[in-house]
């Protein structure tokens, strides 16, 4: 165990880990691999050009890049330098880079060739002024900017830094921008010792990943279930991990599983639901997962039940959030309930608690409260919201839950998503999982519309199946078949998609405000 009264860097921890394994493969991208040993000079050597460009401890650096090796080299680098790299999502505007460039006041980016268009225009918008662009990667035949350079031109004749800096365990490692399901991303300030403790409690503990797996993780690196998949938990067991630049679409998925032959995969409901309706999903004997992990939403137990049917593979469904930095409350290989969330994570404790912030009994619906080692700090400059998440030792998620007799928790819905119809609590997962049990439906999401009498009612938005319909009578029909009758949707509404965060969460906010 870590004395964290003692000086603590996270790259250095895991680069002493893997220095018996210098010449494995650490990872592979599209465009080659980069084994233990290059990946900690070039960590090194990155966090020496750091300081020689006059880049302080504590400083942030914005690492705006799609998956690939440079990714990892960065976010490493700047943590063994005790730089605070400041992971952001790839797929977003302009404007919100330039909102991040402000809110985190980064004096640099690591980007790459195919990101520097729209950060060049987020730099036009914003009063921040960032003093160079690293760009991994440029575009065939491209001049780069004013203030950018060339990854390797800007490597290039950089000694590795000697020693890590310093740091202990609670300083600032890194920062996480929250998804932007219910609202503005919060810049949210992890710790050195953070990602430390999710590799230890839930990667090893509870997945069991081992040396031996080659991982694959959908979710992308910017993405706090990601960045657990993808770097903290393989390299802390010394596993080899395969990155995708592309977007995790069910073919570019299905060629990864293929040709890297991934042992353990990470996604989210919503692709494992694109994947099995694929016509080129692959057989069984294509593949060779042995297990994978779903976060992000609630997993329906019919999707889990009809992948585990076709691929023989259990997939362990979790929750976790950005502050929390992985899960905390998940199945367990050997002990899944299909349905539910699982348990708690040993390391952490979770409550359910009502209005009146007490522990509800069993079978009642709470507000799920979490405490644990991986806390994020604060949410930078955000006093308030900092105030009404974090709570003493506690964490309060914005989930409801429901436990068991037996100690499992069902998943209810986020508290801003959750209905009272009659006077009685409806989740809309609950309302959703029913609809897509129904052969012709995709996906479905449930929020609540007033009805003539001025009344809440639920309301279900429905993606179906390509080249499949159904009515809305039978849809409605079928849920109150398997549903108490109170809780079936009053309005249905067919759309071709649902809208959704770059990381693959439903926006129900968005459906609540009537976009499609």
């Amino acid at each position: 165990m870590i004395d964290f009264d003692k000086p603590f860097n996270f790259a250095e921890h895991l680069f002493a880990a893997n220095r018996a394994r210098a010449d494995k493969i650490a990872y592979i991208d599209d465009r080659g691999s980069l084994s233990y040993g290059q990946l900690e000079e070039q960590a090194r050597c990155l966090a020496g050009a750091l300081v020689a460009s006059g880049i302080h401890r504590e400083e942030r650096v914005l690492l705006a890049m799609q998956d690939m090796r440079e990714w990892v080299v960065a976010f490493l680098g700047s943590m063994y330098a005790g730089v605070v790299p400041v992971a952001v999502n790839t797929l977003l505007t302009a404007d919100d880079y330039a909102y991040m460039l402000e809110n985190s006041r980064a004096q640099a980016i690591f980007t790459n060739g195919a990101m520097l268009p729209v950060l060049q225009q987020a730099m036009k918008r914003s009063d921040h002024e960032v003093r160079q662009i690293w760009v991994a990667h440029p575009e065939a035949d491209e001049t780069l900017p004013t203030g950018s350079v060339a990854w390797n031109d800007w490597l290039a004749g950089h000694a590795p830094l000697a020693r890590p800096a310093r740091t202990m365990g609670d300083d600032p490692g890194f920062w996480l921008y929250s998804s932007g399901s219910t609202g503005k991303p919060k810049g949210t300030v992890h710790t050195q010792a953070n990602p430390y403790w999710t590799a230890e409690l839930y990667g090893k503990a509870v997945l069991g990943l081992r040396e031996s797996d080659v991982c694959f993780s959908a979710a992308k690196l910017f993405f706090a279930y990601g960045l657990g998949n993808a770097v903290t938990f393989p390299l802390s067991v010394g596993a080899t991990v395969v990155l995708m630049a592309e977007r995790p679409t069910p073919e570019a998925t299905f060629a990864r599983w293929i040709q890297h032959q991934p042992t353990v995969f990470f996604g989210a409901p919503t692709g494992f639901a694109g994947m099995l309706a694929h016509p080129a999903l692959p057989a069984r004997e294509k593949v060779r997962l042995r297990m994978c992990s779903s976060a992000g939403e609630a997993l329906p137990a019919e999707l889990a039940q009809r992948f585990k049917a076709h691929f023989d593979a259990d997939i362990v469904d979790g929750l976790g959030s950005t502050e929390m930095l992985h899960i905390f409350l998940s199945n367990r290989p050997d002990d899944i309930r299909y349905g539910t969330t699982g348990r708690p994570v040993p390391g952490y404790e979770v409550e359910l608690r009502g209005e009146d912030g007490r522990p509800v009994a069993d079978g009642e619906i709470g507000d799920l409260f979490i405490k644990g080692p991986s806390t994020a700090l604060m949410y930078w400059n955000n006093r308030s919201k900092s105030r009404d998440t974090f709570r003493g030792e506690w964490l309060k998620s914005g989930d409801k839950y429901s436990r068991d007799t037996d100690g499992y928790y069902t998943y209810a819905g986020r508290s801003d998503d959750m209905l009272k119809v009659s006077g009685i609590y409806v989740s809309p997962f609950e309302v959703e999982a029913t609809l897509m049990q129904h052969p012709s439906v995709l996906e479905a999401a449930v929020v609540g519309k007033m009805d003539q009498d001025g009344l809440f009612k639920p309301k279900s938005f429905v993606v179906c199946k390509p080249g499949m319909a159904v009515s809305e009578q039978e849809l409605k029909a079928f849920v109150k078949e398997r549903l108490a009758p109170y809780k079936y949707p009053r309005f249905v509404e067919f759309v071709d998609e649902l809208p959704k965060t770059a990381t693959g969460k439903i926006q129900r906010f968005r459906l609540r405000e009537g976009a499609p």
